[in-house]
């Protein structure tokens, strides 16, 4: 009985996947190239090695099966597009702003708020949330950025000597600092210990949900709630959710005592003369403001505010911290260009008695041309995957409706044929001559199109801040070098083990 079973479950999947592959949108996927896969699992077990492995395997199908390919999980089609001609045809379109289905794996944190929605909620959240990043809006809050960026400093500087620091708990502590007193209102002093374990917490659930998507098995929610990792990420999203409930409650008290005379006024000019409400003013950004506004009129839950902080909390802290690590990275190793920086810098701050303030990190364009560099080579989101929701015609193939779309930014961004010596760190690839004919969507570390990164100037603002506080003050050094780094599959573009860097004093007279 139990053979018989067995085979007729066999002849079903067999004739399943003969109807999956030989189908229209079947014999659509297998006109494009790929590694050849076995029946019904594909190209499943290739992928089961060390996830240091499947970064390089990640690397190498694109570079051989360029400048599109694709894979098969069991029944499902994945093609990877990395042709500038093939990702303006996805990003620019409307009709493909569609998330892919693995984005659903995020609902249980994130919900459905600016990052995993689609549609007609997607477009009303970034409606609401638009003003937010409102140049007017950074540049009043632009010193809580350098007060963190000199919190930063001054840790290093208390401990006296060279420094070596594990940069991503040094580094993500401040960015999430800067993110919840910017965009929140709210300063984590406060919060004490709660601040290490959502950290921890955010990284524990990162974790977990790279294991959900290697494991397709556990993409069904019920399995994976009756596995031990089910019940280790219920209790991470009590400390992810009890800490944003927290910030958000705060903020709401905050209002209510002021029976909320500072929301009527969030888009207001008016010269403000009363020193309380000036400090007051000065101490909000108006994101989280925004959203409880909204809420007042009726337009978001409780639920939705808790959505976006939760998506603001991780986008804002997380991808930032990458990115000034990358950058660290690169400048200690690239001496000269470092010193170039730090000359910069020092002269920018001669000129603002030694003081940062917007107009002077505006003014630091060989600096941003370092971030961008390094964000072209290290792309904190190294990849975005789309469902498209109608046939899509690419340069040389049609990719049918529902397949997922593995749009790979780190690809484009070393392909030589847009970028010569790809994988040298060269910050004036990015002088304003240089970029006039380059291809814009051949650079998109902040994607591209109407779903492009709401807070991308934000982000860009940030990292000048931090980075050149701590060039100001500190030589940087490496510990290891870059060329032995290996990177592993995440959400966010990461390396294989710890990574520390030394910082050395710089003796001022």
């Amino acid at each position: 009985m139990f053979i018989t079973i067995l085979l007729l479950f066999m002849f079903i999947l067999l004739v399943y996947n003969y109807y999956v592959h030989h189908g229209k949108d079947g014999r659509l996927i297998n006109l494009i190239p790929g590694p050849p896969g076995l029946p019904i699992l594909g190209n499943v077990l290739q992928a089961i090695i060390s996830r240091e492995e499947q970064m390089k395997l990640f690397i190498k199908l694109s570079n051989d099966y360029y400048p599109i390919g694709k894979i098969w999980g069991v029944f499902i089609p994945v093609v990877g597009i990395r042709h500038p001609d093939d990702l303006e045809t996805i990003l620019s379109n409307m009709k493909h702003i569609e998330k892919s289905r693995g984005y659903d794996l995020l609902h249980p944190w994130l919900g459905t708020g600016l990052l995993t929605s689609t549609g007609a909620k997607w477009q009303r959240r970034r409606k609401i949330l638009t003003p937010t990043f409102h140049f007017n809006i950074l540049n009043q809050f632009v010193h809580i950025l350098i007060k963190e960026s000199d919190c930063m400093t001054k840790s290093l500087k208390d401990v006296g000597g060279t420094v070596v620091k594990d940069l991503i708990p040094f580094i993500s502590e401040h960015a999430l600092n800067a993110i919840c007193e910017t965009s929140m209102g709210i300063s984590l002093q406060k919060f004490g210990e709660f601040q290490q374990q959502y950290r921890n917490a955010v990284h524990d659930i990162g974790e977990l949900l790279v294991y959900r998507v290697l494991k397709p098995w556990y993409h069904n929610d019920l399995l994976f709630s009756l596995s031990p990792q089910g019940r280790k990420q219920k209790k991470l999203l009590k400390i992810l959710h009890g800490f944003t409930e927290k910030i958000i409650e705060e903020r709401k008290l905050y209002h209510e005592r002021t029976n909320g005379r500072y929301l009527k006024n969030l888009e207001s000019d008016k010269e403000i003369n009363d020193v309380e409400v000036f400090e007051i003013k000065k101490k909000r950004l108006a994101m989280l403001d925004l959203l409880i506004a909204a809420s007042r009129e009726g337009l978001l839950t409780d639920l939705d505010i808790r959505e976006e902080v939760d998506t603001f909390m991780f986008e804002g802290h997380d991808t930032v911290t990458r990115a000034i690590m990358f950058t660290l990275l690169l400048l200690a190793e690239h001496k000269d260009i470092q010193e170039r920086v730090r000359v910069e810098i020092d002269t920018v701050m001669q000129e603002n008695r030694e003081k940062l303030t917007m107009k002077a990190l505006q003014n630091l364009s060989y600096l941003e041309r370092c971030l961008k560099e390094t964000l072209r080579l290290y792309p904190s989101v190294f990849f975005i995957v789309r469902n498209p929701t109608e046939d899509v015609k690419l340069q040389s193939y049609v990719v049918p409706t529902g397949t997922t779309l593995f749009l790979n930014i780190m690809a484009v961004h070393r392909d030589p044929n847009f970028w010569p010596n790809p994988e040298v760190f060269d910050p004036d690839r990015f002088l304003p001559e240089k970029i006039q004919n380059r291809h814009p969507y051949s650079y998109i570390p902040f994607s591209a199109g109407p779903r492009n990164c709401i807070g991308q100037k934000f982000a860009l603002l940030e990292l000048k801040a931090i980075i050149a506080s701590l060039l100001h003050n500190f030589y940087l050094e490496p510990v290891d070098d870059m060329k032995n780094m290996q990177l592993k599959t995440d959400l966010l573009l990461c390396p294989s083990r710890t990574v520390y860097m030394k910082f050395i004093p710089i003796e001022r007279k």
